[in-house]
């Protein structure tokens, strides 16, 4: 059984920063891309910021130069550094990963439960 687990959201004051974590547990045999979203109240779930098992590295306009995404390949574990936060970053981020359970089998999509960023004076 394959579980993505995201920590790391919490309420924070504009400006501020969190630093999201994407844990990746059960049997795996490797990952591909791994993936930030988010989804704020009444919009559609949107893309944040992706990274490749090689650390190529992409971002959505709105958080750039403001956002961080990096993984750790021995920990399964991906994170998203947020800084300068802003009222507008408010949403459930969710983390996704296309994996592999074999080494010959083919790639699955897989997303975690989600976790609540909000920023407010």
């Amino acid at each position: 059984q394959v579980q993505l687990v995201e920590s790391g959201g919490g309420l924070v004051q504009p400006g501020g920063s969190l630093r999201l974590s994407c844990a990746a547990s059960g049997s795996i045999f490797s990952i591909n891309g791994m993936d930030w979203y988010r989804q704020a109240p009444g919009k559609q779930r949107e893309f944040v910021a992706g990274i490749t098992s090689g650390g190529g590295t992409n971002y959505a306009d709105s958080v750039k130069g403001r956002f961080t995404i990096s993984r750790d390949n021995a920990k399964n574990t991906m994170y998203l550094q947020m800084n300068s936060l802003k009222p507008e970053d408010t949403a459930v981020y969710y983390c996704h990963a296309n994996l592999r359970l074999t080494g010959s089998g083919p790639i699955y999509s897989y997303w975690g439960q989600g976790t609540q960023v909000t920023v407010s004076s």
